[in-house]
């Protein structure tokens, strides 16, 4: 649908509104801002969003977002490199985070399982997660997947894989309402469920 017949201005609400969380008439007010900001604003913006491709990457060992081959997390050498927190995507690591509460490492699943989705669980990064658990000395996975039918399905799975091996599988504790986001949880909630964690 053309907003006034203006090709580059509807290309960029089309684009705008491919965002999650944004819709046709949140991306309309985003396009007018940046008709109607300084050029220089619109430069800086296309080349924020292009060095953003074209400088990072998905981190080799955990899949969060990476400078170089490694993330900051992985390499840090003060985290708990004994203890692993499941999340399913990046942006759950930036909730966590926030809350303070939490040192080890971290593996990102990339989803959670949902035929109904169409994903399975060969299109997670599942393999890579037992991988790292039977050769780093991992003594505690933490599972931090959001409350969902998909998300408690998920936990099931991924302790069923994990069983029999010599290591404790603990979930953030409750306090996080059920049908949820990690991102939009406040820290202090985040921060009373990954202390109040329990073994799953």
């Amino acid at each position: 649908m053309q907003l006034l017949g203006i090709d580059a201005l509807d290309r960029l609400i089309d684009e705008l509104s491919r965002l999650p969380g944004i819709g046709r008439k949140t991306a309309q007010r985003l396009a007018i801002f940046v008709l109607k900001s300084e050029s220089q604003y619109a430069e800086n913006l296309a080349e924020a969003i292009y060095n953003l491709k074209k400088e990072t990457q998905l981190c080799d060992k955990c899949f969060n977002i990476a400078e170089g081959s490694l993330c900051s997390i992985c390499l840090d050498t003060h985290r708990d490199p004994s203890k692993i927190c499941v999340v399913e995507d990046i942006v759950d690591i930036f909730a966590i985070e926030a809350s303070n509460e939490y040192k080890g490492l971290y593996h990102v699943l990339g989803g959670v399982i949902s035929p109904l989705a169409g994903v399975m669980a060969e299109n997670l990064h599942l393999n890579e997660l037992i991988d790292r658990v039977k050769n780093e000395n991992i003594a505690e996975v933490l599972m931090a997947l959001n409350p969902s039918t998909e998300g408690e399905a998920t936990m099931i799975y991924i302790s069923k894989l994990l069983s029999g091996l010599n290591l404790k599988v603990t979930r953030i504790a409750s306090g996080v309402p059920i049908g949820s986001h990690l991102e939009y949880v406040d820290t202090v909630t985040i921060g009373r469920a990954i202390s109040s964690r329990r073994e799953l």
